[in-house]
């Protein structure tokens, strides 16, 4: 992020101020700053409205213009608690202040929707076989729902949340996802893991070393969903769960009367049932500690790593998700997403 866009200093006029708040395209705030780069107060154009209708002039100083009481996260606090309250009472951008009241970093909600500590793992080394001829020469992840390639939306979808650092695991075509990861967001940090041999849904996890977070996220690339990351998040922490798995409901719709029995006796009978299941969504928070659990170099599949949680009797718990999801994995899903992408609120 252009930090200079937000920023003005304190000797600057009021019209030089107007000018930069035009010229931004969505927080429309600057964050003013003293010749140390001290942040000393915030300025909209709405308080630079109220000034006038106060009686002050297009000459005066920009200081008595400036809100001196404004918000902000302190350096090595960013909290996404604070960050959902700040969010809530409408602020447009929050800055990130060091220990003297430097600037280091703002939080755009235009962009940005969270900081969550969390390191994602993108698994995106698969064949993509049943989209075949369509992943003869493309990687099913950059397959293009509407204009944009699968796996950028989920690229998108955590940075929405503030998670950076994304780690994203290939094998097939995989030279066509690290190239495509290059330059597509500076403010990501990619990192790709080359897996020498298909490991399965999780057992790339075994070959990184360098997670910066205490949570990990794993998904696979070839979903398309609008998932509330921070209510994942939350809801892991409030059911201080070792691993929690985002599920979908799946409904069975039986078309006949079923028997209540008891050695071919009836005693009851319900007409047309309805089941109500909950399916594997193919996201997953885990706590980094148990990572120990994932064998080296080998194939392991996220359902094996559940069935080790449960063996370890470890904390598994489900989480439904709200909002749209869909697993892209055949021509059939991949049509339904071409017709579903328009009217999918990502906001």
């Amino acid at each position: 992020m252009d930090l200079n866009k937000f920023l003005i200093n304190i000797n600057d006029s009021v019209l030089d101020a107007l000018i930069k708040i035009n010229q931004q395209d969505s927080a429309l705030i600057l964050f003013v700053v003293d010749t140390s780069r001290v942040v000393v107060g915030s300025l909209t154009d709405g308080d630079i409205r109220r000034g006038f209708i106060n009686g002050l002039k297009l000459d005066d100083c920009l200081e008595k213009f400036i809100f001196k009481n404004f918000s902000f996260l302190n350096e090595n606090d960013e909290n996404f608690v604070k960050l959902k309250k700040f969010r809530e009472a409408k602020l447009k951008a929050v800055p990130v202040i060091d220990k003297k009241g430097r600037l280091l970093k703002i939080y755009d909600f235009s962009k940005i929707k969270s900081i969550l500590p969390i390191d994602a793992v993108i698994m995106a080394g698969g064949l993509g076989s049943r989209l075949k001829p369509l992943t003869n020469k493309i990687p099913k992840p950059l397959l293009k729902v509407g204009n944009k390639e699968i796996i950028a939306y989920n690229f998108d979808r955590l940075y929405q949340f503030g998670i950076s650092n994304q780690f994203v695991t290939v094998n097939y075509l995989g030279e066509q996802i690290e190239l495509f990861c290059i330059g597509y967001n500076a403010e990501i940090n990619f990192k790709i893991i080359k897996e020498p041999q298909f490991y399965g849904t999780a057992g790339a996890l075994s070959l990184i070393k360098n997670f910066k977070n205490k949570v990990i996220l794993l998904m696979n690339s070839d979903l398309l969903t609008n998932i509330d990351y921070e209510d994942f998040y939350k809801s892991f922490l409030e059911e201080n769960a070792d691993m929690m798995v985002a599920s979908v409901p799946y409904q069975i719709n039986l078309p006949y009367a079923i028997f209540n029995e008891d050695n071919k006796v009836v005693k009851s009978f319900k007409e047309k049932p309805n089941f109500m299941y909950y399916a594997n969504a193919g996201i997953y928070l885990i706590k980094k500690e148990l990572l120990k659990l994932v064998p080296k170099e080998t194939v392991f599949n996220a359902t094996d790593f559940m069935e080790q949680i449960i063996k370890s009797n470890k904390k598994l718990v489900h989480y439904p998700i709200r909002g749209y999801w869909i697993d892209i994995g055949n021509p059939d899903d991949f049509e339904k997403a071409q017709k579903d992408i328009s009217h999918i609120d990502f906001d």
